[in-house]
């Protein structure tokens, strides 16, 4: 359970290591966004689809994939703040790697939205990833069955959106491609 939270108050990443590992929340700039209850199914399912496919993929190779709950401090190095919890990430330094997450930007992110954090993974997050580096950020949207892809280029996001995606590729992982129609397959968005 999360502690009480004062909203007016700024809290930092001393504050957050002392809540325990049972509060599920973020820490960004500052504020904190609670992540209770848990995901439900619908996300869990996409959520496993998706890394099982970048684990195949990356089954003996240098680059790892994690999955929530996992701790990545984006600028860990600087005064900020912050602590997300990416549905998935991909890190292909493992140097960053440490505990439980990760200190540094990942090389990719993957946010699957949820009608309780799509404004969160689609704006604050989204310039959040930008302004640490990370190289390409995916949004999913199981409602819709779309994805938004975000590669970083020249200190800005290029996105573009795919409503209907087939097999993506994975700019920062060379060949590797996601099969999107096996990610979205027998997913009935209309049951709870």
């Amino acid at each position: 359970m999360l502690p009480l939270i004062d909203k007016n108050k700024r809290y930092t990443y001393a504050d957050y290591i002392t809540w325990g590992e049972d509060v599920r929340c973020e820490l960004i700039d500052g504020v904190v966004y609670d992540m209770s209850p848990a995901p439900g199914w619908l996300h869990q399912e996409l959520s496993t689809n998706l890394l099982g496919q970048l684990f195949n993929f990356l089954e003996g190779k240098t680059c790892k994939v994690f999955h929530a709950p996992f701790d990545v401090r984006l600028n860990y190095d600087s005064d900020d703040d912050s602590v997300v919890q990416p549905d998935i990430v991909v890190i292909c330094n493992s140097d960053i790697i440490s505990g439980t997450g990760c200190t540094g930007a990942p090389d990719m992110v993957i946010e699957i939205l949820s009608p309780s954090t799509a404004s969160k993974d689609m704006i604050v997050k989204y310039n959040r990833y930008l302004r640490a580096g990370v190289r390409e950020y995916w949004i999913v949207d199981p409602q819709t069955k779309t994805v938004r892809v975000c590669v970083h280029k020249d200190g800005k996001y290029d996105s573009i959106d795919y409503l209907d995606p087939g097999k993506l590729q994975v700019s920062v992982l060379e060949g590797c491609e996601i099969d999107m129609k096996r990610v979205f397959a027998n997913l009935d968005t209309t049951v709870d």
